[in-house]
């Protein structure tokens, strides 16, 4: 079934308002939080399920608008939900960057405690306590540092995206230095030290997966599919489908 059709489909089963609009509500998939709300009309989802990614209708500019089309941090769809009165969707996405316009992980960094709005100045900066895991946030920073924001304020420049301007060749060589240094830290250092060199080698390794554009909720899903499962069956599993078959040879 086309995307076009699916959207005329789901379409029917919900109850826009006078405008023709339901609310988006764009939920983050791994750590299940709250990351946006937008809106969208029959073309807007028509889009959102034939390129993917979220697609909202923008009330001020009245067009289509897909989240990230100017910073890159787009919303991947992976699950689309309706409420139980069909005037809102659940977009379950994995978020590439940041969501909100200020540089936080979500829309909703301010809170109220006891009667005041408590938030930081400026554009917060990211809580890795409030997603799934620190690797998820520490991702987020170097996704940003790709496209060229935050570093350093002076001359505008940053570790990542010197990394990534020299390429995979220059990536390669710095994941393979971490490692070489976390095998000799765990063979004669201090625990601290293991833990330092672990450290840089997991965000170089992170720094690479941006580069060649694949999501670490790739290699969460990987790990997700191993679990439970003995190592040693894993690894004959894979060797039995890297081997040729007898009728192949």
């Amino acid at each position: 079934m086309s995307a076009e059709q699916r959207a005329q489909d789901l379409w029917a089963r919900l109850s826009p308002d006078a405008q023709g609009l339901v609310v988006a509500v764009v939920i983050d998939r791994r750590g299940r939080d709250l990351r946006m709300v937008g809106y969208m009309n029959q073309e807007a989802l028509a889009a959102t399920l034939e390129r993917g990614r979220v697609v909202f209708w923008s009330r001020s500019k009245q067009r289509l608008w897909e989240k990230g089309e100017s910073s890159g941090n787009v919303l991947e769809l992976r699950e689309l939900r309706i409420d139980c009165d069909g005037d809102a969707l659940a977009c379950v996405v994995d978020a590439l960057g940041p969501t909100c316009h200020t540089g936080a992980r979500s829309c909703f960094f301010r809170r109220d405690e006891d009667g005041q709005l408590r938030f930081d100045e400026g554009p917060p900066p990211l809580d890795p306590n409030a997603g799934p895991s620190i690797f998820d946030a520490v991702y987020e920073v170097i996704e940003s540092r790709k496209r060229g924001a935050g570093g350093d304020e002076v001359q505008k420049k940053s570790y990542v995206r010197s990394l990534m301007d020299k390429g995979i060749p220059k990536i390669n060589s710095k994941i393979a230095e971490e490692g070489a240094e976390l095998c000799a830290a765990l063979s004669r250092e201090s625990d601290e030290r293991v833990a330092n060199e672990a450290a840089d080698l997991i965000f170089h390794a992170l720094v690479g997966l941006s580069a060649r554009g694949v999501p670490i909720g790739a290699v969460q899903d990987v790990l997700r599919a191993r679990f439970g499962q003995s190592g040693l069956e894993e690894k004959a599993s894979r060797r039995a489908k890297a081997s040729p078959s007898d009728d192949e040879v």
